[in-house]
């Protein structure tokens, strides 16, 4: 079993919403910043969303305030409310875990599609 899951995708249309979640281990939420990036076909993986473990929440530019990420202390969790998507949002979305202590390591969840049709 991974150590980091994501769940919650799968097919809209645009202009519709989707929440992704990412559960993953105690050390892991307590001691790593969580955030959420994304490959589309054919390009590189983009860093999308990170929360560090005081809540401090970042975004990319791009995402022009449609997506929102927060966390659930109880389960470990994280999440990627997006809304208002777009065909250019179709990918696979990765939870990460990421500055972890002195180390530089980044850890993957197995990723999920988001797929938007227009």
């Amino acid at each position: 079993q991974g150590r980091l899951v994501e769940s919650g995708g799968g097919s809209v249309q645009t202009g519709g919403s989707l929440k992704l979640s990412c559960t993953t281990t105690v050390y892991f939420f307590t001691q790593c910043t969580m955030g959420w990036y994304r490959q589309a076909p054919g390009k590189e993986r983009e860093w999308v969303s990170s929360i560090q473990r005081d809540g401090t929440t970042t975004y990319a530019d791009s995402l022009n305030g449609r997506f929102e990420i927060s966390q659930d202390n109880s389960k470990n969790a994280i999440y990627l409310q997006m809304v208002s998507l777009r065909t250019e949002d179709t990918a696979v979305y990765f939870c990460a875990a990421e500055k972890c202590g002195p180390t530089s390591a980044q850890y993957w969840g197995q990723g999920i599609q988001v797929t938007v049709s227009s």
